[in-house]
């Protein structure tokens, strides 16, 4: 029996046919069997049996006869294709033809992923939160401090064309292997700036670190989509983000406890922070070769029928500067663009300006700010990861995304106008609660852009997604930054809630057309095949689906 290797893909001999196998039996013609797709009758398939899928009447021949439907899909599953009449089928008697297989190697990639994700975006934050530490240290103004973390978002913009043509063409791999490299190398620059003097030292760092962020946070949706199946993509991807969020919880976290405010030992400061830098750095070396061992373009067969799809067409169709113009001609996906843009912008100019916010009212308090930073992340944690697994579950896009959005709004406000209240156990709950909701938001929109983008590539519309919110994130950080120090929080705060309502606008107005969603379960527009079917033990008439793309694949 021909199987696949054990490390790629957990396919093994014996596999009941529940699971997704079909047994070709060594006596039976290549044509007499029946093939289901992956999600069951519902999603329909046009079967086989005894007929030459060559021949002229093979579409009608294949409706006569009984049909075996396989179970839907586990584990571990794989869509037949038989050879046509004449042809050999590769193996033994009872050979199984993997179509799809869901690889375990896909954990591994989706866990070095989310850990150097995690490393980027905890050098993202680590001076923001204690802006007035380094402040002091490096002699320099709070701009200059603020400018630490919106260099990540003013390198993104002009990077991120680049970055995904790269992903486009040379594929998964390199892409990673930049990501991760330019990460370790920024940290290890970084350990050369600890000296009151070499304030541009520790920013030539931070930029490399955030020219790394551009080959990072278009992955999660591209490894979702290429590594796992429809069952678990859209958990996978909020997975995939929950990792850079993680490094943004951490971020608020660990600064303030390693680098206590002690301008008044400058020799301890600077352990302190040399600490923290080569910590750091000994940890994204690491995460690096593990990139370099672990990471593959792709699994050796796709997890779902959109991906094979995808990959069963030519190379030499593929167009990038033609997939960009698609994108922007989408106008669902310009009004998402726009909305993610808003939402995340909002959420990074939050994160930014968070210890000055806490500082205003509540003096001395960099540890709280800190924690509560935290708590905003690990609540937004949360949120992703139910939002994922709801998305599996319901694949409700447009209705969880507007929802999410207007619940982020509610909580903006709420956060606001608890400020100043003097008791600063309430912006833990006020902040937890604004966390969930924003930053749960963020892999809804990844997921939905490529919902209603397929078949464009997953990375550039994640990274056009991310472009917008760097771009909003820069504008926003700059404006809410000035009516904080002008005016206070509380205005700087209302002008982000005022962007959000305007963004809960545009969110009612997206047209919700899950493309993707469609392929997997049998349907597609302008592309499909449909075959009316009466079943001899159901009266109910059935319509069995069957995109080109599939049809020509079994040819």
């Amino acid at each position: 029996m021909a199987r696949l290797d054990d490390e790629e893909a957990a396919v093994a001999n014996g596999h009941p046919p529940s699971n997704g196998y079909l047994p070709v039996p060594g006596d039976a013609p290549a044509g007499e069997m029946t093939a289901e797709t992956q999600n069951g009758p519902k999603a329909g398939c046009l079967p086989l049996n005894g007929v030459s899928r060559d021949g002229p009447n093979a579409a009608s021949g294949a409706l006569d006869g009984p049909k075996t439907p396989l179970a839907p899909e586990e584990e571990t599953q794989a869509w037949l294709l038989p050879k046509g009449p004449g042809e050999e089928t590769p193996g033994a008697e009872n050979t199984l033809v993997p179509r799809t297989a869901l690889s375990p190697r896909r954990f591994v990639i989706l866990l070095i992923f989310s850990l150097y994700s995690l490393v980027n975006a905890f050098q993202w934050i680590q001076y923001s939160i204690i802006s007035n530490v380094f402040e002091g240290f490096y002699n320099v103004s709070s701009l200059h401090i603020d400018w630490l973390s919106m260099v990540y978002m003013l390198a993104y913009v002009p990077l991120i064309f680049p970055a995904t043509w790269l992903l486009d063409t040379r594929g998964l791999r390199l892409t990673a292997l930049l990501g991760a490299g330019l990460n370790s190398l920024g940290a290890w620059i970084k350990c050369g700036s600890v000296q009151q003097h070499l304030f541009w030292v520790t920013m030539m760092g931070q930029c490399l670190c955030s020219v790394a962020q551009v080959f990072i946070l278009g992955l999660p949706s591209h490894i979702a989509s290429v590594w796992f199946g429809p069952k678990e993509v859209s958990t996978a991807c909020a997975t995939a983000v929950l990792g850079n969020q993680l490094g943004t919880a951490v971020g608020f976290l660990l600064p303030p406890v390693l680098v206590p405010n002690t301008q008044n030992n400058t020799e301890l400061l600077a352990c302190n922070i040399s600490t923290m830098f080569y910590g750091t750095a000994a940890v994204a070396t690491l995460l690096f070769i593990l990139t370099v061992i672990a990471f593959k373009e792709k699994p050796p067969y796709p997890p779902s029928q959109a991906q094979a799809v995808l990959q069963d067409s030519p190379p030499q169709d593929y167009s990038y500067v033609k997939s960009i113009r698609n994108l922007f001609r989408n106008m669902p996906f310009v009004l998402l663009l726009i909305t993610y843009g808003i939402m995340t912008g909002a959420f990074y100019s939050v994160s930014t300006l968070l210890n000055q916010m806490i500082l205003t009212y509540y003096e001395g308090q960099e540890v709280n700010a800190g924690r509560i930073g935290l708590t905003l992340v690990l609540a937004g944690m949360v949120g992703s990861i139910l939002c994922g697994l709801w998305l599996d579950y319901t694949k409700t896009y447009k209705h969880t995304t507007l929802t999410v959005y207007i619940s982020s709004f509610v909580g903006m406000v709420i956060f606001t106008f608890t400020l100043d209240l003097g008791h600063i156990i309430i912006l833990f709950v006020t902040g937890g609660l604004l966390g969930f909701f924003m930053t749960g938001y963020l892999p809804l929109g990844f997921e939905f852009a490529v919902e209603i983008t397929y078949p464009e590539s997953e990375g550039t519309s994640s990274g056009l997604l991310n472009a917008a919110a760097q771009i909003f994130g820069i504008l926003f950080t700059l404006a809410q930054g000035k009516l904080t120090s002008n005016y206070g929080p509380k205005t700087g705060n209302i002008f982000l809630c005022v962007w959000m309502f305007v963004g809960i606008i545009l969110t009612a107005l997206i047209k919700s057309d899950l493309k993707r969603h469609n392929i997997n379960k049998g349907v597609a527009n302008g592309d499909i095949k449909a075959v009316p079917v009466d079943s001899p033990t159901d009266q109910e008439s059935k319509t069995i689906l069957m995109s080109k793309q599939s049809e020509s694949a079994i040819r």
